[in-house]
């Protein structure tokens, strides 16, 4: 029992491990939890419903126009800035780095 409990205490520290090397050098610092909360709190979802339909998941993609970490970091910031949402820059850049995670995967 000993022996499997360790195995799989191991397994999940690789996981993570590899989960979090895998993020741009830009989201190193990030604190996802506090991304996903303010993706919540911003009403980023609705915004995004509004504009594309569906889910809204299809504004993560644009064709073209985000191809990059730092283009993503950017684009969050111009939404922080034209909707006037007060992030800091590191809240911007732990909302990008959810962003990046779950739709995004820049390495």
């Amino acid at each position: 029992m000993k022996l499997r409990t360790s195995l799989l205490l191991a397994c999940t520290v690789a996981f993570f491990t590899v989960c979090v090397q895998a993020q741009p050098a830009i989201f190193k610092d990030a604190d996802y939890k506090l991304g996903e909360k303010l993706i919540a709190d911003s009403q980023c979802v609705a915004c995004h419903v509004g504009k594309v339909g569906g889910d809204g998941s299809a504004i993560y993609k644009p064709q073209g126009r985000i191809n990059s970490a730092a283009l993503l970091r950017g684009m969050v910031e111009q939404c922080n800035t034209e909707l006037n949402l007060g992030m800091f820059p590191e809240e911007v850049n732990s909302v990008a780095a959810v962003l990046n995670r779950n739709h995004y995967k820049f390495k």
